[in-house]
């Protein structure tokens, strides 16, 4: 491919916004930040109470409190948003996506305060907002539908009654929102019921709009969506094709520019450009303005046959790949077409040179059924130093070094709440080529740590190594297929070693985190006459740890000073025979030599049987004793290395493993969260596989069944927060038949 024009800010010459607002957070904010900072325009965030540490806030040149954690009383509060601006001479209001960015009644508000709203008209987003409004709107016009039962008010009992001539699997879609929240698959006609409800409760939650439609399933499609742009004098143009095909639970998690099955087509320019005319097409349908986003349901087995799905009238989540292939700044056109400027580039100027790859980093447990997760950053490593810095990084037509582009609001000692979308971060790749994006991908996932909660870095990492990704062979039921195939790492001797050695580093008296976690003290008492390590007189004594990670228990014995002998890093006394290494050994495998380097920039070498590998580290501070690994073997390690990470804790007596509590009477709540349902009464009869408790985390609804028979007692309410692992029940089993005699 050749390479495209590059991005001439000189085209412009209308005079720009002073001051605009981003009514958003996270990693988007930051990301808008940092184009408006480029740009000399002054930047003003808003943020929730239980934002009022983030990155977002950090970065802004001003911030507003809106209001607390709940987005309805922050977030989505047009009165507060409309109220920050005003009391900060905001011209302009960039929504960013999600909250109120396709809300018609909130670009309505900015018009009425004399703000402009940086996006499409509110009678734009009325129309492709409502997605079956919007099929017939794109009926209208020719564009075909995926077929089913798209109307407005219609009722559960229609719904039930059509799905059959819809025909099974059908899909539950609601009428507002995106992102895959609220839509639920269903393969029988006896689930409907009860994924309907299910179906309005998160509607109503995450849109305010209860309104729902089916299609039907389309068994193995590939999510291709084409960018658009388009300014207020007439002119849209389109900048290629976005595959966003891996997903789960409906939800993208790899995207990537341009499509592999169109570049693998022999008529794959044609058929972009059959897309990219239908695109702008819909987007002249409703005279929009601003950069949009329209997405179509291709056929991998018929890729001539698309259907039109729905039009995101808004900035896209995976708007930074197009921004990588075509040299454009997405954000900074939008801000431009809000001024009143013209496009400064035609259709025949888009290009799209190389290829570039985006992951998601969620925070989530796959191996949990991609359960929410949630919690304090207590250290977060990225893939080289240019973090946050938006289109400058991997920029074509600018030196392209390690081709990496972080787009991210983590930082060390930030709070995650379970209020909001899982969406931690995006790690992007771009290359010459697929294979070349991929394997930057592949890499940057790897040296990518956070320490803290469980999130979806390895199954990444692991998810672009099969073979139909690297194949490019995807579709949106891809990732179902293979994640039981997936080779997750799983606490080996190594991995166990490591944790004994760096916790034996830490709880001798080396500063808590190491340099990595910025939280804690010193610990531990330093001199060889206080120390339990064995430095006396005679031969050196084993300090033994038995540890749990990963459902695995093991016991760890080190004998020796394995880190810096004397060095304040460590607190260790230098050994009589002077010697930096010690002896590790796991249960009864062999023994091995072993030695620690902890460096102040957080970074951690261990050198194990000749063999060193860099490790990430941090410290618990919700681990027994709630002060991290300590020198009376309290608290919990969060160990990252080899591109897989683990907690491990110190199994203390009285304290049940893992595997003891799978058999508990208790049922606990896996992550934070809001109870929104309890099905069961209390002090009723419940059989196995009975739901309990329904508890609603990041926007998703989680049923809590009962495990085992029996009488239940409910210890919740509708309307109480959970935290992670709070008892939400407990089942008392029926009693054992006692044998006979």
């Amino acid at each position: 491919m050749t390479a495209s024009r590059p991005f001439d800010t000189n085209l412009f010459d209308t005079a720009l916004f002073d001051t605009v607002l981003i009514a958003n957070r996270g990693e988007i904010a930051v990301r808008i930040i940092h184009t408006l900072r480029r740009l000399g325009i002054r930047s003003i965030a808003v943020y929730s109470e239980a934002d009022a540490g983030a990155l977002h806030v950090r970065e802004a040149d001003e911030a507003v409190r809106l209001g607390p954690a709940a987005a309805a009383e922050s977030y989505l509060s047009i009165d507060r948003v409309i109220d920050a601006a005003r009391r900060t001479g905001a011209q302009a209001i960039h929504p960013g996506f999600g909250f109120l960015a396709e809300n018609a009644a909130f670009a309505r508000a900015c018009a009425a305060a004399g703000i402009v709203f940086i996006g499409p008209t509110p009678e734009s987003i009325e129309a492709m907002g409502d997605k079956i409004s919007a099929r017939a709107a794109v009926e209208a016009r020719g564009v075909a539908t995926v077929p089913g039962l798209a109307r407005a008010d219609l009722t559960d009992a229609d719904l039930i009654a059509g799905a059959s001539a819809v025909g099974f699997p059908v899909l539950i879609k609601p009428s507002a929102g995106g992102g895959g929240k609220g839509m639920h698959v269903v393969t029988d006609a006896t689930e409907l019921p009860a994924a309907l409800a299910a179906a309005r409760r998160e509607a109503a939650a995450s849109f305010g709009d209860d309104t729902l439609f089916l299609e039907r399933y389309v068994a193995s499609p590939r999510h291709i969506e084409v960018q658009i742009v388009a300014d207020a004098h007439g002119n849209v143009i389109h900048l290629g094709e976005r595959e966003c095909s891996l997903q789960r639970r409906h939800q993208k998690v790899i995207e990537e520019a341009p499509s592999p099955l169109l570049e693998g087509l022999e008529n794959g320019a044609v058929l972009r450009a059959q897309l990219g005319a239908a695109a702008c097409e819909t987007a002249r349908s409703v005279d929009y303005v601003g950069a949009g986003t329209v997405e179509f349901i291709v056929s991998a087995d018929a890729p001539d046959e698309f259907f039109f799905m729905e039009m995101n009238t808004r900035l896209q989540v995976e708007h930074p790949v197009t921004e990588q292939v075509t040299g454009l700044d997405l954000v900074e056109l939008q801000v431009r077409i809000a001024a009143g400027e013209t496009l400064p580039v035609s259709q025949d100027d888009i290009v799209l040179t190389g290829h570039s790859i985006e992951a998601r980093v969620y925070g989530e447990d796959p191996q949990a059924g991609f359960l929410p997760t949630g919690g304090r950053v207590l250290r977060v490593v990225h893939p080289g130093p240019a973090v946050g810095s938006g289109v400058a990084v991997a920029r074509p037509g600018l030196p392209v070094g390690s081709g990496v582009r972080v787009d991210t609001a983590l930082a060390d000692g930030l709070d995650v709440s379970t209020d909001y979308d899982p969406m931690l971060a995006k790690i992007i790749a771009t290359g010459t080529d697929r294979a070349e994006a991929l394997r930057r991908l592949t890499t940057a996932l790897s040296s990518t740590a956070v320490l803290g909660f469980e999130t979806n870095l390895e199954f990444l990492r692991l998810l672009l190594q099969t073979p139909e990704v690297v194949a490019g062979d995807l579709d949106t039921g891809l990732i179902a297929r293979v994640f039981d195939a997936l080779p997750f790492a799983e606490p080996d001797a190594r991995r166990f070693a490591e944790a004994a050695l760096v916790w034996d580093a830490v709880g001798s008296g080396a500063p808590r985190g190491g340099g990595a976690t910025g939280v804690g003290g010193t610990g531990g008492a330093a001199g060889p006459w206080l120390r339990g390590d064995g430095w006396r007189l005679g031969p050196a004594a084993a300090r033994r740890w038995r540890l749990e990670a990963g459902g695995r228990e093991r016991v760890v014995a080190v004998r020796g000073a394995a880190h810096p002998s004397g060095s304040a890093a460590s607190g260790h006394p230098t050994p009589p025979n002077g010697t930096d290494e010690a002896r590790v050994q796991v249960d009864d495998g062999p023994e091995w030599r072993a030695s620690v380097t902890i460096a102040g920039d957080g970074h951690t070498l261990v050198t194990i049987a000749g063999v060193t590998r860099p490790v990430v580290w941090a410290a618990d501070p919700d681990g027994p004793g709630g002060g991290g690994p300590g020198p009376d073997g309290s608290g919990g390690l969060w160990l990252a290395a080899g591109g897989a990470t683990f907690r491990f804790t110190e199994r203390v007596a009285g304290r049940a493993s893992a595997a003891d509590a799978e058999g508990s009477p208790q049922v606990v709540s896996p992550l934070p969260g809001t109870v929104v349902l309890v099905p069961a009464s209390d002090g009723g009869a419940v059989a196995v596989g009975d739901p309990l408790v329904v508890v609603e985390a990041m926007k998703m609804e989680h049923v809590l069944r009962a495990a085992v028979a029996g009488t239940v007692r409910i210890a919740v309410s509708p309307g109480d927060r959970v935290t992670r692992g709070a008892v939400v029940a407990t089942v008392e089993p029926l009693p054992t038949a006692a044998p006979p005699q």
